[in-house]
C-alpha cells in the first residue's frame, strides 16, 4: 500500500526532468505542396489533403481530417501561410483569414544544399 504514493512521486519528478516537447512552434512560411488524398465515401463525406511547409529547420506533411471540408483553392502552393504546431497537430491559417486543422504525418531535416 506504501507504493502506490512514492511511484506517483517518481512519476512527477520523472515528467519534470524530461525536457519539454509540448513547446508550440509558430512561425511563418510558403505552402511548399497540397495534394489529396484518400477517396471520398460513406465515413468521409469530404476529400482529405496533405499540405506541405517549412518550419524550424524541418519540412513537415500536415494531414487534414476527411470528415471536415476544405477549400483547396484558399491554399495555393507557393502562398504565405501562419502555422502553428503542437507534438503533432497543426493549425494553418492563410493571410486571407482560411484555417484549417491538420495531423502532422511527416517531418524531415531540411538538407543543405552543396
Amino acid at each position: 500500500m506504501r507504493k502506490a504514493p512514492s511511484l506517483a512521486i517518481f512519476a512527477v519528478v520523472l515528467l519534470a526532468t524530461l525536457p519539454s516537447f509540448a513547446d508550440k512552434i509558430k512561425g511563418d512560411s510558403t505552402l511548399k505542396d497540397n495534394q489529396p488524398y484518400g477517396t471520398k465515401d460513406t465515413e468521409h463525406k469530404h476529400q482529405g489533403y496533405d499540405l506541405t511547409f517549412d518550419a524550424k529547420g524541418k519540412t513537415y506533411t500536415c494531414r487534414t481530417d476527411p470528415s471536415h471540408s476544405m477549400n483547396a483553392t484558399d491554399f495555393v502552393v507557393g502562398g504565405a501561410i501562419h502555422y502553428e504546431i503542437d507534438n503533432n497537430k497543426a493549425n494553418i491559417k492563410t493571410p486571407q483569414n482560411k484555417k484549417v486543422d491538420c495531423k502532422i504525418v511527416r517531418a524531415a531535416i531540411i538538407s543543405a544544399t552543396p
